[in-house]
Order: structure tokens, then sequence, then C-alpha cells
């Protein structure tokens, strides 16, 4: 039986721990610092003999450890049931793309929590929960925002040309260059968020994009790690020291505003290692597996919590199962938190953080990794319990003794098998019922006047072409479709472009990468069928159409003699509703290469490039 709770709509503040939080104005501040990429054996303290972290390693020792904690394997779905306390399948996210990113509009968020309760909220690095309105972190309960587009820094949503120095992001909906390396800008942006607020309570989702490739760092960081033969990438470790030292400033403003002591601070992964090991390189953690692995080293991360005010015992560390969907409920139960009554499928730690565990139930839970349109029963998953674990219904694994799960023992346990394949049909039976659900982009609203849709939210069957590398080459040039939501009938404007608008290139101009030879472009939505000519030069074709409310989709293609394939990008506009103001710096500006990605035989006097 799933291991769900029921939170109700109030919860006792008098029922949490001492008087730290016996009133509102006292409740804790909650900071969220969560890396990506980063496995669990890419730090010192869980036994990496090459990696230097010592505030890492210093929170570690200030902190209690869940040290049997489990994410999904990739990020997208980390992160949306990190959010909601809910499995990342129940809520529309069980892929890093195709328009499966996107988290349901329904869901409710531990920002819209925080927020409602008083909190300031804000967001700052990687989101990967949609791009596009309903989906943006500032429509789902943040009131400040500063994040690159998809799951990386130079995806194809992402503006064109970022490579993590000196980039240009979303602030509160508008387009702001920055200058700098994007690590630091996220932790200084989120600490000018924290001094901004800190007489109130406050929630600070600091969610950094490093170490995930591309592998771009500062060489005053990556350096130290050169030539030695115990380290996989001389960049990814130093990314992890450039993160380390940043964690330090974070920990220090704490400190010296009088913070720490109320603060909940997080430190957390979103997966398993992606960068950490390479031709027998880099420290395993004793798990197997990496990044979007059904074995351990996928999905099992650090996890640590520091609360002083709280009684959260330092140097503590919890083995029994915990994972990302109990950090909401915990939340809610440590905070003191009014929430909606929502059937989270994790529960609240409290008795693991103040007790000895030994009334805590042996659940059972589930991580996969989908990674297709349309999840598949068994595939890339594992059921969880303290003691075992069942990997794609057929393997069988004893942790305990075998931590690195090399010997399959699912023929001595036939018994063990049979009940967690139960405990997995129970699971498919539940979440796989809306399976056929799909999250639309909604266009027609006032909140977003201009709607960028690109290629990495296409519904296709195969890996779309979600990297502005994938854009330069002309990879996976065909037809496909976006899924939209059209929220009012009205009249709309749609331009295709091969370049996004930043980018300032023309259809068949070939300046970044392959250059086609279009004649015509085809508009396809709703009972719409137009087809045009392609001017010679243009950046985009524009058709003026009527749309009614409703579900639909956009299929448009640019047609040559060789070729008819899906435009990489789409911006819709629309008449705004009488007295409506478009928001100030919606704008896009036009793409300067002094400003954008610098080539990488200059970019390397700075910092080492890997792609």
């Amino acid at each position: 039986m799933l291991q769900r709770r029921i939170i109700l709509a109030a919860i006792a503040v008098g029922a949490l721990v001492g008087s730290a939080v016996s009133k509102d104005w006292n409740k804790p501040n909650v900071v969220i610092v969560i890396t990506d990429d980063q496995g669990y054996g890419d730090m010192a303290f869980t036994g990496n003999p090459a990696i230097k972290t010592p505030t890492i390693d210093k929170l570690r020792n200030q902190s209690t450890l869940l040290n049997n904690f489990h994410v999904d394997p990739t990020c997208a779905p980390t992160r949306s049931a990190l959010m909601t306390g809910r499995y990342s399948n129940r809520v529309g996210v069980w892929h890093t793309v195709q328009g499966r990113s996107m988290l349901r509009r329904r869901e409710v968020t531990m920002a819209d929590i925080f927020s409602a309760n008083g909190y300031a909220t804000g967001m700052f690095g990687k989101w990967h929960l949609g791009d596009c309105y309903p989906y943006r972190p500032e429509d789902r309960g943040f009131q400040h925002c500063i994040y690159h587009k998809a799951g990386g820094v130079g995806q194809a949503p992402d503006y064109w040309g970022n490579d993590y120095f000196d980039d240009t992001y979303v602030v509160n909906g508008k387009l702001q260059r920055f200058e700098g390396f994007c690590t630091d800008i996220w932790f200084d942006e989120g600490m000018k968020f924290i001094e901004a607020n800190k007489n109130k309570p406050f929630f600070a989702y600091i969610a950094l994009n490093a170490p995930h490739k591309p592998l771009y760092c500062p060489e005053e960081y990556s350096n130290p790690y050169e030539n030695n033969p115990q380290v996989s990438h001389a960049e990814f470790y130093g990314m992890i020291a450039n993160i380390d030292e940043n964690l330090d400033k974070l920990m220090k403003l704490l400190d010296d505003e009088g913070l720490a002591d109320n603060t909940i601070l997080i430190f957390m992964t979103d997966n398993g290692t992606a960068g950490g090991l390479e031709d027998g390189r880099g420290y395993d953690g004793g798990m197997r597996g990496m990044k979007n692995s059904e074995y351990e080293g996928g999905h099992r991360v650090p996890f640590m919590i520091r609360w002083p005010n709280g009684k959260i015992e330092a140097g503590k560390s919890i083995e029994q199962l915990t994972a990302h969907i109990d950090i909401l409920p915990t939340f809610i139960d440590l905070c003191g938190l009014t929430a909606p009554e929502t059937e989270y499928d994790g529960s609240s730690l409290r008795e693991l953080l103040y007790g000895d565990g030994k009334s805590w139930p042996d659940r059972a839970l589930v991580v996969e990794t989908q990674r297709v349109v349309t999840p598949e029963k068994w595939r890339h998953c594992a059921v969880m319990t303290d003691q075992w674990r069942l990997v794609n219904g057929v393997e069988l694994y004893e942790l305990k003794s075998d931590p690195k799960q090399e010997h399959d023992v699912a023929a001595q346990h036939p018994e063990v098998v049979e009940r967690l394949r139960g405990k997995y049909d129970t699971f498919w039976n539940d979440v796989s019922q809306e399976h056929d659900l799909t999250s639309y982009m909604v266009i027609g609203s006032d909140r977003a006047p201009i709607v960028k849709l690109s290629s990495h939210d296409w519904l296709i069957d195969k890996l779309p072409p979600w990297n502005q590398n994938h854009i330069k080459n002309g990879d996976v040039a065909e037809e496909s479709f976006w899924a939209i939501e059209v929220e009012r009938d009205g009249d709309y404007e749609i331009s295709l472009r091969r370049w996004p608008v930043e980018a300032d290139k023309g259809i068949n101009d070939g300046t970044y990468g392959k250059a086609y030879n279009y004649k015509q472009a085809r508009m396809r939505i709703g009972d719409i069928d137009e087809t045009i000519d392609i001017p010679e030069g243009a950046k985009e074709v524009t058709f003026k159409v009527s749309l009614k409310k409703g579900i639909t989709h956009l299929s448009p293609v640019f047609i040559s003699p060789e070729l008819t394939a899906t435009p990489y990008y789409a911006y819709v506009t629309h008449k705004p509703k009488p007295g409506w103001q478009t928001p100030e710096g919606m704008g896009i500006p036009v793409y300067d290469p002094a400003y954008g990605r610098v080539p990488p035989q200059i970019n390397k006097a700075r910092a080492k490039v890997i792609e």
C-alpha cells in the first residue's frame, strides 16, 4: 500500500518543537540549495579522496544527514516531486523534454504554500518545470524569480548564446543580462533576496545548473584538479569547488545577519553524478550507476538539514529510507504551515529527525526513469525498502550486504520479489490512470503577452532537438507539433522562425550552423491550414489567425524541395484585453555576439570548455 499522508488544511502551531515557532512572525526561514548532476560521491565527506569541499563538509557536521535519501534519476522529475510531495509520474513530469517536463497546472507547489503563509518566496537558477505560462516559476508561487530556461544553460528555449558567463536570464518575466559566472549569479541574487526579506519569513530556492554539462568553469577552480588521475574532469570538480565557495558565502551571510539559528538550511542534489566518473577516474560513492540509472548511483543522493532553533541534531545520520516526496510534508509540519488538503505520496520526517526511528514504518517507495512521451510499466524502475531493491521488476538486491548491487538474489528470495512486484503494481495502477493527460502551453493570456515555443517541447516519439547545438546542426528536422491551449477566442499572430528572435538571422541563413533552402511556410492550427511563400532573406514568417478557445495542436512546417520540417521556434502574440498594459521589458532584445557566447578559442583564456 502506498505510503501516503493527508495533510489537513491547518496544522496546529503548538504541536511544533519547542517555542521557536510559537508565533507566526517567528516561523523559520527556509533555504534550499540543490545542485545539478552532483552525485553522492562528488564531495569529500562521502569519501571522495580527490575533491575539496570544506564548506559542504562543515555543513554536514552541523546538520542531520539523510543517508538513505532518494530522488528521481534525472532532474525535472526530481524537482517536480520536491516541489509537490508527490510522485513525478503523478504530476506529469517523467521526462526532461518532449513536453513532459511541465508540472501539471493543478498541482500546489511548495512555493504556493509558503507564499500563502506570508513568506517571501524567491527562486534562483534552474526551474525546469515549464518555460511557458502557466508553468513558469512566477506562475507557481514564487514572487521573485531569476532563472535560465529549460534544463540547462544553452538549451533550445534558453537565451541564444548563453554559455555560463555574462548570460541573459529571465528576471520576473523580463530578460536581463548579467556579468559573471552563472553559479555566482544564482547565489548572489539569492543572497540579495535574503537580505531584502530578513525581517519576515522567507523561502529561498537556490537551484543551481552546475555541475551539469557543458563543463564550463573559471580556471581558478579547475586548475587545482588538472592532471590528477583520480579526477574525472577538472572542470566538473572545479564547478563543485565554486559551489562550495558560494555556499560558504551564503552561510556567512546567514551568520552575519543573525538568521542562521532560525533558518532551515537544506543542501541536496537532484540525481546521481553525470560528470564524476570517466574511464575509471572519479569516485562512485560505493554504488552502482550514474545519472539516469535505476541503480543506487542514479538516485541516492545526500540530503542535509540544519536548523539550530528547531533542535535538529548536528552530526546525526538517518539510515531509514527517505525521499524527495517527504520534504514538503516535512516543511508543512515543522514550519506550522496552513496547507490545502492534499494527498501526498511522502510523509513528514519529524519522527526520524527528533526520535530514534524505531517505530518508523518500513515503507516501499518507487523511483523510475521513463524519458518517453508515454510511460511504460517496469521501465527503468526500482522498488525500494530499507533492506531491498527490486530493479526493473526482476533483479533483487539486499542492500546491507551488497551496496554495489553486484549479486542478484531474486532466485533465492522469490517471496520478496513477489511482494515488491505487488507494491509496484499498486503504485502503477494508481499513477498510470492519468498518463494520458498532457500539459498544454497557454496562448491568449495577458499574463504571457509573448509565448515563445521551441523544439525542446515538441511532442515527438524521439528525442527532439533540445539543445542549441542541435539547432545549429539542424538535428531532427522533421514534422512535429506543440500542445496548445487557446485561453480565449480572438485574433493571434504566430511567427515561425529557424533561429530565435535574439539570434537575428534569416530562416535560410547558415551563419550559426546548417543552412536550409526553405521556400514556403505552412500554418496548421485548429481548422486553419494556410501556406505562404517565404520572402528572400526573411527572418520569420507571420500568420494572422482567428482562434477559438480550447485545446489544439500547433503543427506548422517549413517546406523546401528536399525537406518538410517543423520550425525550431514559434512566437505567439495576441491582442490584450482592453486596459491591459504589457509589462515593461517584455520585448526581446536582438542577439549581440559581444553579449553572447564567446568563441571557444577566446573563452579558453578564462574557462575550460568541454561540450
